[in-house]
């Protein structure tokens, strides 16, 4: 056989099987026509097939031992799914009045929505409103009801501002996001963990190829991509530590007819957040079906600001707290050693400024000082250091910066300074007697109650601050860890080992022979802490009490202010000797349920 008659052979076998192909063409065609021709005809009148995106379960919360704190519930979600023409005033007026959403806020939703996908206007809503959607179906055409996920804050109010809260995602935030796969009605994270790691506990959504019939109600599924939930976190907290945090501080306000507080619980060898928390505080669970005007306008209208975390956002003087950083600047820059004694007769013999008390301790050197938390000994430091080494020791423990914890709106404080004054006063000229003010913690210096939990879990820490964090892990729904965030090392205190030890000893005579002494009296773990007293020129002084523990080798660190407490000792020292005995295990009651029932005998 010569090359042309291959090719011609070849052509022919070619050419049988396009006619072949053809003729399958043409018979599945005319199948298509004669047998499922009415079928595809129905489904392609007024565009019948619809793809229903299917919202993927949020990624669960669970504290450092396992126990669940954040988890989802099925709930009802009313949605809007017009087909061939749009949804009819009369009936978006009726939908109005049955699920109490303005006709306005119903009507932006329709007008801001692009393509075929469910016009979400209300999450949560009760079975009372799915009975009457479901039973006069001819008065709400267009109108479905959906079965979604709804974030499930199993304790309330218990850490809202650590877990934070969801709600519908808004038009500034979608714009903000465009390009990042967010859709109007998607729920998103607002504050709080959910806010900083929405990303991660989001998860992938699915979807249903679905016939729907022309009141937008499916008919039958025809295809299906099921969600993939979201990461879970593994938090640093103790849900035992925080709970009694949450105790302590309830049964203490209230005690004494106080209203604000908040609390940092640490490690100081890793910086790991055991416990955190802010009062008054708010449900989020409130805001995961969509907060109504009167719930809000009660949040709104506190004047105690709920829906502030104080932990990381309260900016407050921090009192005698600050002779930390004031005594270890001191030591460090040899303007007095810890065997010298300074006379303290109640007030300095510079600038009259006198003890709280107007008492007066004659000779005493550092130790006794930092015990008995002495004004006039503290002034001296301060007339020995300056204001400007005052505030490089000040930014040396982190003053006047954002920590870096993975939480939102983190205050920055204000670490005292000529140049704040200069900026902010007419008369901005620095005085000596404002340099007292800011060696005991008073005057142009604010802290945030993590920033004071910091400074001393760095003395605690020899030296070294750690990074705050509130999540260990993050891992997939197989329980596979996608990423691990590890201890990270900020930086070490360039101070003489001894200036640190010195530091220490004295915080330790706090709690022996000190303004903690009574309150700390039998307590069987050894520990080191400071009383402090913030001046506040709105009513009664602010409370403060920082404490770590054990003495040696210490892995846990308290912070507590009370606003309006008055003295450390009485108000948020009490506080913090609960959150110590929960802990070191210390408490001897049986343990509680955060939402109020005891998981002992009955």
């Amino acid at each position: 056989m010569n090359e042309n008659e291959d090719f011609s052979g070849r052509l022919q076998f070619l050419s049988a099987v396009i006619v072949c192909i053809i003729l399958v063409l043409i018979g599945r065609a005319g199948y298509l026509q004669v047998y499922d021709g009415a079928l595809y005809a129905r489904l392609a009148e007024g565009n019948r097939i619809r793809i229903i995106p299917a919202e993927a379960a949020r990624g669960t919360f669970y504290d450092r031992n396992g126990a669940l704190l954040v988890t989802n519930r099925p709930g009802f979600t009313v949605s809007l799914l017009p087909l061939t023409e749009p949804i009819s005033p009369e009936v978006i007026a009726r939908v109005s009045t049955l699920i109490h959403v303005p006709v306005e806020e119903i009507q932006k939703k329709i007008d801001a929505h692009v393509g075929f996908d469910p016009i979400r206007i209300k999450n949560d809503v009760l079975p009372d409103v799915v009975s009457v959607i479901e039973e006069q179906k001819d008065q709400y055409p267009g109108v479905v009801v959906e079965v979604l996920p709804v974030r499930d804050y199993i304790f309330g109010e218990y850490a809202a501002h650590v877990f934070g809260y969801v709600s519908e995602i808004n038009e500034e935030e979608l714009e903000r996001r465009k390009g990042e796969e967010y859709k109007s009605g998607d729920i998103i994270g607002k504050f709080g963990l959910e806010r900083i790691y929405d990303k991660d506990v989001r998860g992938i959504k699915g979807g249903e190829q679905v016939e729907v019939d022309v009141s937008g109600r499916p008919v039958q599924i025809l295809g299906r991509q099921s969600p993939v939930p979201g990461n879970d976190l593994i938090l640093t907290i103790d849900q035992h530590i925080q709970e009694a945090a949450e105790r302590a501080v309830d049964d203490q306000l209230a005690a004494i007819h106080a209203n604000a507080a908040a609390v940092v619980v640490m490690n100081p060898q890793t910086g790991e957040i055991l416990a955190m928390l802010s009062r008054p505080a708010f449900n989020p669970n409130l805001f995961a079906g969509g907060i109504s005007t009167a719930n809000w306008n009660v949040l709104n209208n506190n004047p105690y600001h709920p829906m502030d975390n104080k932990a990381i956002t309260g900016e407050y003087p921090p009192g005698s707290t600050f002779k930390i950083i004031t005594g270890t600047a001191a030591l460090a820059e040899h303007k007095v050693t810890a065997q010298e004694q300074i006379f303290d007769s109640g007030r300095h013999w510079i600038i009259p400024k006198t003890n709280a008390a107007g008492e007066a301790l004659g000779w005493i050197n550092f130790e006794q000082a930092m015990a008995h938390s002495d004004n006039v000994y503290f002034y001296e430091m301060g007339n020995r250091l300056g204001i400007d080494t005052i505030e490089r020791y000040a930014r040396m423990f982190g003053l006047g910066a954002r920590t870096g914890i993975d939480l939102p709106y983190e205050a920055e404080g204000l670490a005292p300074n000529r140049k704040y004054k200069a900026d902010n006063y007419e008369d901005g000229e620095w005085y000596l007697s404002e340099t007292f003010d800011a060696a005991i913690g008073q005057g142009f210096n604010l802290v945030t109650p993590l920033q004071a939990a910091m400074v001393v879990a760095e003395i605690a820490a020899d030296g070294k601050r750690y990074k705050p964090h509130l999540v260990q892990r993050i891992v997939d729904v197989n329980g596979k860890t996608v990423r691990e965030i590890r201890p990270e090392l900020l930086s070490t205190l360039d101070v003489d080992p001894s200036v640190i030890r010195h530091v220490q000893e004295g915080l330790h005579s706090v709690t022996k022979v000190g303004t903690g002494t009574a309150l700390f009296a039998g307590f069987p773990v050894d520990i080191a802490g400071k009383t402090g007293t913030a001046e506040n020129s709105q009513g009664r002084d602010h409370s403060w009490f920082v404490v770590y523990g054990p003495y040696t080798n210490p892995n846990v660190v308290v912070a507590v202010i009370v606003e309006q407490g008055g003295f450390g000792s009485v108000a948020a020292g009490p506080i913090a000797r609960r959150i110590l005995e929960a802990a070191f295990g210390l408490d001897k009651a049986a343990p509680q349920d955060p939402r109020g029932k005891s998981e002992g005998k009955q």
